[in-house]
């Protein structure tokens, strides 16, 4: 006789991973409470996706975040008001203009994401060891089904 539960469908699954990840942006929420300059989910989008990819043109950075231009530009433009991102001319193609964070905007996001850990590993404390093993193991197999890669690697290879 079998004792392990059965699997959910991946319709189950989905309806309990939605769970989580809402659960998940009420915690992210507390973060950009306690940040000094908070921004929209829209403009932390930009921010991480130019973090990855240091020299994006605007174009491909709409492209990414499979929005338009305009929008992408307005973004843009908030974002160096505050000083987190800086447009630059391409030196090869001078009518093109490259993004990149600021350092004002890179110790925003390493903030974002150190109050995010804390947030993230006071949860994981309170369970089991073997429970948060079986959540690394998930974790894992959902980032590469996703064919995303996490933080860490993203950092490593920018760097």
């Amino acid at each position: 006789m079998d004792l392990r539960p059965a699997s959910p469908s991946p319709s189950e699954a989905a309806l309990r991973a939605s769970g989580v990840v809402e659960l998940l942006e009420v915690l992210w929420g507390f973060g950009r409470d306690l940040s000094t300059g908070p921004i929209s989910p829209s403009q932390l989008r930009v921010l991480l996706a130019v973090e990855g990819t240091q020299g994006i043109n605007q174009r491909s950075l709409a492209e990414v975040l499979d929005s338009s231009p305009p929008s992408v530009s307005r973004l843009c433009d908030r974002l160096q008001a505050v000083g987190f991102l800086q447009r630059r001319v391409n030196p090869e193609r001078r009518r093109e203009v490259e993004l990149h964070l600021t350092e004002h905007g890179r110790v925003f996001l390493e903030r974002q994401r150190e109050q995010r850990e804390r947030e993230l590993a006071a949860v994981l404390a309170t369970m089991s060891p073997a429970h948060r093993a079986a959540l690394m193991t998930g974790l894992t197999a959902f980032q590469a089904a996703a064919g995303r890669e996490g933080p860490s690697e993203s950092a490593a290879r920018t760097a």
